[in-house]
């Protein structure tokens, strides 16, 4: 996984607002409770990402990412939708890398292969370049901004990226570790934005906005390491600490936390100081039954509606902006002037 040594934190200048940056997974329909399969490449649900606009978005003037996979880039209707609201400067467009479906296919299909960062490191930059190439095509614009599907980040993974010319990545799930074999493993990083160099390039790390709420959030990674335990899952203690207020980690969408989850969420990461919050779900959530969140309408509206009510939230009661992810480099940029990111991140698997 990334290092947590090699970095200098990235500031919005003083008595800027926080920021809130949008980040839609824009990606094929699969069975989420099946293996893999190159097979599932359907784009339909992409038909359905301006509801969101028309609902929340453009009423807030807000940019979002969507962060593109090989089978949307590719599919000639799929990205249509999206040119047509990139080029009315409704949205932007960078990359997410779902190994599985994107070419070359020299790998077998399997759960360790599915994290990008496990497989040779010239596969790995292979998919990375095809894709961004295939981005760059369908959409007249290359992109900036590069998330690994199922947050996937490797040892070389970095190097691949800033290759490429990217100068985003949005992979790092800050307190988390994956329980799957070969998972990338996150428990050492928090929630705030840094600098990082890689392959002689300065690159921004966006975290998947993760945290802890709650009156004991200070010994939130220790607790949630005992909660995991053996004899804490015996003993049940993650609901006990959830639901005694005490502790609760918690992620920045509206498909795993409920809108009094993220308010609670922004606001303890707002008293440790965090500027840059980052919400995220899956575009295939906008239909019904592609994804588990979202399994009939009352969902979809409920996922709607809460995206539009934190957003709210966050404008009027936060005194938050909204930005679009190309302009945050520039938001940070001025307050990093100083510091210099030393050595490319180091990679390991947990």
């Amino acid at each position: 996984m990334l290092s947590t040594t090699n970095h200098v934190a990235a500031r919005l200048a003083a008595g800027r607002p926080p920021v809130l940056i949008v980040i839609v997974d824009t990606e094929e329909e699969f069975a989420w409770d099946k293996p893999f399969d190159r097979a599932n490449t359907g784009t339909t649900s992409v038909a359905a990402q301006p509801l969101m606009h028309d609902r929340v978005f453009d009423r807030l003037g807000i940019v979002p990412a969507y962060m593109v996979d090989w089978p949307v880039a590719t599919a000639p209707a799929a990205a249509a939708t999206l040119r047509s609201l990139m080029r009315e400067g409704r949205c932007e467009i960078g990359t997410q890398l779902h190994p599985w479906v994107s070419p070359p296919y020299d790998e077998q299909v399997t759960g360790f292969n599915s994290y990008a960062g496990n497989l040779p490191r010239e596969l790995e930059l292979a998919k990375v370049r095809m894709l961004t190439t295939a981005i760059g095509d369908a959409f007249d614009r290359m992109p900036t901004a590069f998330k690994a599907g199922r947050y996937g980040l490797g040892p070389h993974s970095a190097e691949a990226v800033a290759a490429l010319g990217y100068e985003i990545d949005a992979s790092v799930v800050p307190y988390t570790r994956f329980e799957d074999a070969g998972a990338p493993d996150f428990r050492s990083f928090d929630e705030h934005p840094y600098w990082f160099e890689a392959g002689g390039r300065r690159l921004l790390e966006l975290p998947v906005t993760t945290g802890y709420a709650g009156w004991l959030r200070g010994m939130g990674p220790r607790l949630f390491e005992l909660a995991r335990a053996p004899a804490g899952r015996a003993l049940h203690m993650g609901g006990v600490l959830a639901r005694s207020g005490a502790l609760e980690r918690i992620r920045l969408s509206p498909e795993v936390a409920t809108g009094a989850e993220m308010r609670r969420l922004t606001r303890a990461l707002r008293a440790n100081g965090c500027e840059v919050f980052s919400l995220t779900y899956h575009s295939p959530s906008l239909v019904p039954g592609h994804t588990p969140y979202v399994r009939d309408a009352a969902e979809r509206e409920r996922l709607v509606t809460t995206i539009h009510d934190y957003c709210t939230w966050f404008r009027d009661e936060i005194g938050g902006e909204f930005l679009s992810m190309s302009a945050l480099p520039a938001a940070l940029g001025a307050s990093s002037a100083n510091g210099q990111a030393r050595g490319e991140p180091q990679l390991s698997q947990g």
